[in-house]
């Protein structure tokens, strides 16, 4: 295993620019200068994706920028010593110690673990106070290799065994941390509760579900504890162990950054018979589903079943892509044919493209099959859990079956959730619990979700669905053009956030249905990809026009959102639009208006859900997308300059936006 760290990777004292992403910049050109890496520009945009979802500052001057990506070739860490501290969102104050934390897509466990461990003793002063008083890049990596360096362990099972007793009168706590890389935070934050337990006099033991492996806490641990930390920015896999349980559930930033404030709130929580608790018995996941609105939980179901779903829409739209750029439109007629009856070996006419275009064809196809089925099984598990998935995947195939598409998906998702959930709630025999989530539940929720489906359900929903492709497929003129408007204003209007994920699932959703005969929905899809693009590249543009407009940090911002919009990541404005929302958002809707009537106007497709410029051999008329990208951006460019300019005071050079928000 090599070294996780080397001296060139090491950048002391050195003043790397003023805002996060120059920093994360220079120490990804150091990643890839060791050798380390392939390319910067990929590896700065995952670090900088990262960084937008949550701020890497923590408290003691310190920064952990990471994230897992395609262009590292083993996993890294790459440290700045700042002579000039940078803000990278930590409550007391800038950073003058910044690790960037790379680690490969598919890096193994060993190596994970040892960032793992990296990651805990950042939590630890002496640590810390070793690095800021190292002479050379030498002495860093010494201290680093002294703290990673594997110890002996004891062999053990998947769960973590019960600690020793406790004192009577002591308070038991238990936590789980999770953050969406499991890199940097979810360790984190699982070393600064159990200081801040120690430290308090009280027991706790804290599941880390990370990157590195999840072990299990002991059921006895969890049956023993008082209560229950949930330090997540992600689900808490197996959330119905702790039921019953107080509960305090933060982000997991919190629990590094007020690790004595969360104990204190959870002993409280456990004196106090009115606390929130984690709901339900085995296969429920809500905490205190009373505190959650109707809206809510369809909302997080749906947004659950839209994620979960895309993997197959990505991948099967890109194959189909590559099946049509490698054996042309015609494949769709003899892809059959060419997959069952030819091989490498005994090549159709036309030779090996036309053999690897049926290929890759088909091979997207069956993807794409799986795009409803999918979606409801999901929804489904986003209310029951496990026991939901079976249920909400038969549904889903009975809608598909039926013709009711996506429609029918979600309608399908939601009655086997429902269903899965109220029986899991039924009180039944101690013998018969071990049965009820694998099968008692599953078979009868699949009976009732599929069942209204066939009998009730199914056809009106089959018939919406006939009616909305029949409308999609001879909408033209003015008729596309507005939808197009309509879609551009829901993308630019929160960056990322619902509203944003509405118009970005209805497209995803109907890519299931579009065929050559029928690409209505391949337009929309372009439509609201091209719009989703035009925020960050005309935060960008603005930025560039007009500097004076802009803090220093934005213009930093701006550097970073040109790439960030060109491969479709819209949340590259957020820093922008958390500044200024009220000149920033209607600027950026009104672009993004622009170009999504644009692209339906001039009836551009795309067979890919995402990937912005990146994969443009998946989108017809590329050109005329990339123009209406470009006038778009200008409109929005100008727009904000406008806004910023005529109704507010210009900003002074040097001085700091109010607010930031690292992208």
């Amino acid at each position: 295993m090599s070294a996780l760290i080397t001296p060139e990777l090491v950048a002391l004292d050195k003043n790397l620019g003023a805002a996060p992403s120059s920093v994360i910049r220079r120490l990804a050109e150091l990643v890839v200068g060791a050798g380390r890496a392939t390319e910067i520009e990929s590896l700065y945009a995952d670090a900088l994706a990262r960084e937008a979802k949550t701020a890497t500052g923590i408290p003691g001057g310190l920064a952990i920028p990471h994230c897992r990506s395609a262009a590292v070739t083993e996993p890294t860490l790459a440290l700045a010593r700042l002579s000039t501290p940078v803000d990278f969102g930590a409550g007391d104050g800038p950073a003058d110690l910044v690790f960037l934390i790379a680690a490969p897509a598919g890096a193994d466990q060993e190596h994970l673990k040892i960032l793992a461990k990296l990651s805990r003793s950042l939590m630890k002063p002496a640590f810390t106070a070793a690095l800021r008083a190292a002479k050379t890049p030498a002495e860093i990596v010494e201290l680093v290799t002294n703290v990673v360096s594997p110890v002996p362990v004891a062999v053990g099972g998947g769960i973590a065994a019960p600690a020793a007793s406790v004192p009577t009168g002591v308070k038991r706590l238990v936590a789980v941390t999770a953050c969406p890389t499991g890199i940097a935070h979810t360790y984190m934050a699982a070393e600064a509760l159990s200081a801040a337990a120690e430290a308090a006099g009280v027991e706790m033991q804290v599941e880390t579900q990370g990157s590195a492996g999840l072990t299990m806490l002991d059921p006895a641990i969890i049956a023993a504890a008082d209560a229950v930390i949930f330090a997540v920015d992600v689900d808490v896999r197996g959330r119905e162990r702790f039921a019953g349980k107080p509960v305090i559930q933060v982000p997991v930033k919190r629990g590094i950054d007020e690790p004595a404030k969360l104990i204190a709130d959870a002993i409280a929580a456990s004196e106090n018979p009115n606390a929130r608790r984690v709901g339900g018995t085995a296969g429920a996941a809500e905490v205190d589903e009373k505190n959650e609105h109707l809206g809510q939980k369809v909302k997080r179901a749906l947004l659950t079943g839209v994620s979960y779903m895309i993997p197959f829409v990505a991948g099967g739209g890109l194959l189909i892509a590559l099946g049509f750029l490698l054996g042309g439109y015609e494949i769709t007629k003899i892809a059959d044919v060419v997959t069952l009856q030819n091989s490498l070996f005994n090549l159709p006419d036309g030779g090996l493209p036309i053999y690897l275009g049926a290929v890759f064809f088909k091979i997207g196809a069956l993807s794409m099959g799986f795009l409803v089925p999918a979606l409801a099984g999901y929804i489904s598990f986003a209310i029951a859990d496990r026991p939901g998935i079976a249920p909400g995947f038969v549904a889903g195939a009975v809608a598909g079956f039926m013709g009711a598409g996506f429609l029918g998906g979600i309608a399908g998702g939601l009655l086997a959730g429902v269903a899965a959930a109220s029986f899991a709630r039924l009180n039944v025999p101690r013998w018969l619990r071990s049965l009820m989530p694998v099968v008692i539940i599953p078979l009868i929720a699949s009976i009732v979700a599929s069942g209204l489906m066939f009998l009730v359900l199914g056809g009106p929903i089959a018939w919406l669905t006939a009616a909305l492709n029949t409308w999609l497929t001879g909408m033209s003129g003015a008729a596309a053009i507005v939808l197009g408007l309509i879609l551009g204003l829901m993308m630019g209007f929160d960056l990322g956030g619902p509203v944003n994920k509405v118009a970005y699932a209805f497209a995803v959703a109907g890519l299931g249905t579009a065929t050559l005969a029928n690409q209505a929905p391949w337009q929309i899809m372009a439509a609201v990809m091209a719009a989703g693009m035009v925020p960050p590249l005309a935060m960008a543009l603005a930025t560039v026009l007009d500097k004076k407009l802009f803090s220093p940090i934005e213009r930093e911002n701006g550097k970073a959102a040109w790439l960030l919009g060109a491969s479709f990541i819209s949340e590259g404005a957020i820093p922008f639009a958390a500044a200024d929302p009220l000149r920033v958002i209607p600027a950026s809707m009104l672009g993004a208006g622009v170009t999504g009537a644009l692209s339906m106007a001039w009836g551009v497709t795309s067979k890919a859900p995402h990937g912005g410029i990146f994969v443009f051999f998946a989108i017809d008329s590329f050109a005329l997308f990339a123009l209406a990208i470009a006038i778009g951006t200008v409109v929005a460019g100008l727009a904000v300059i406008a806004l910023k300019r005529y109704t507010t005071k210009k900003v002074t050079a040097g001085v700091e936006a109010p607010v930031l928000v690292t992208a």
